[in-house]
């Protein structure tokens, strides 16, 4: 049989994402040349995308939105890129290109990696500063502090960044890119394998939350963030399109309160697009889905309903308090 195989699988039928990613950092003391400023940098990122809605969840939590601004990309992208066309002429407000590609050519005219979301841009020059999704939100909790709003959560606080650390390469390896190494795999050996994993710490994720509302104790810190986002798009796409089927998110009763707890704080499933994510998955990996339709399902299973966690104590945000509303821009959108 003749079969799309992703270029990031390997021989033996696993899935490998490749990790290559620009890793200058933006910090308070510039000491990759680049310094925390307002204003200077952009924020790209795609509705669609697990990796990106961390950090627009996390500039949102910490109230960044008046000195970092925010593009979006569409849902759908080709071969070549990430696009602008939720704007109505197809270019990015701010930027001023049609595809997040002419930001990393900005960078380096012979860049031949896969062109990412997350991306922050440094408006001046139009280049793409990082594409480093893992160390991006630490660097929005730990340099960029002094334009912070008043009231916005630690999430990475110091007392526990060790087990935050610890935590997240768990997450990111078994669930995040988890879901991946089973929908990606090339053989039935490899999938069973990365299913099996997957659902093994799900199971111990969900032991672990039966005892305390969050993944850290009584608040919301960065590891949150990480796992919601794989979460809050299980049902609707990892399910059937990921082949990850034991069972749905809906049918684990721990992880779906929790789940929901975290869909009704602000900031959380206010970022949220599931039609966007659904678009994303089914209409962009055609070794996976050749027709391209995109499910009509699944209905909303809830996500607003009672999950009853505060009964397990705990503050969200600790001493602080939750964000305002969305801004009224074109970055404002109800979550689906």
């Amino acid at each position: 049989m003749n079969r799309q195989v992703h270029p990031d699988t390997r021989a033996d039928g696993t899935y490998a994402r490749d990790q290559r990613y620009l890793a200058t950092r933006i910090t308070a003391d510039g000491r990759d040349g680049y310094h925390v400023e307002p204003g200077r940098y952009r924020l790209v990122a795609a509705r669609a995308c697990p990796w990106a809605n961390r950090a627009i969840i996390v500039r949102r939590l910490l109230g960044l939105e008046p000195v970092l601004s925010m593009g979006l990309c569409g849902p759908v992208h080709d071969e070549r890129s990430w696009t602008f066309d939720l704007d109505p002429d197809g270019l990015d407000p701010v930027l001023r290109i049609p595809r997040l590609r002419d930001a990393y050519l900005a960078r380096d005219p012979a860049y031949e990696r896969d062109i990412t979301v997350p991306a922050i841009v440094d408006v001046p020059t139009g280049a793409v500063v990082t594409n480093d999704f893992r160390q991006m939100t630490l660097d929005l909790s730990t340099e960029w502090t002094a334009h912070h709003r008043p009231g916005a959560p630690d999430l990475c606080p110091h007392e526990h960044r060790d087990e935050i650390d610890e935590l997240n390469e768990v997450v990111f390896r078994e669930v995040n890119n988890g879901v991946y190494r089973a929908g990606r795999a090339s053989t039935q050996r490899a999938y069973e394998g990365a299913f099996r994993v997957l659902f093994d710490r799900l199971d111990a994720l969900s032991d672990r939350l039966a005892r305390q509302r969050f993944l850290l104790g009584g608040t919301i810190t960065e590891a949150d963030v990480r796992l919601f986002t794989t979460l809050v798009r299980f049902d609707a796409v990892y399910h059937d399109h990921f082949k990850v089927n034991r069972s749905t998110l809906t049918a684990m009763p721990v992880l779906w309160a929790y789940a929901r707890d975290l869909f009704q704080t602000p900031g959380f499933g206010d970022t949220v697009d599931l039609e966007q994510a659904k678009a994303h998955y089914y209409r962009t990996q055609p070794e996976l889905n050749p027709s391209g339709i995109v499910p009509v399902g699944p209905a909303d299973p809830g996500w607003t309903t009672p999950h009853h966690r505060e009964q397990l104590g705990g503050r969200p945000f600790g001493d602080g308090t939750p964000p305002g509303p969305p801004p009224p821009s074109t970055e404002a959108l109800s979550a689906r």
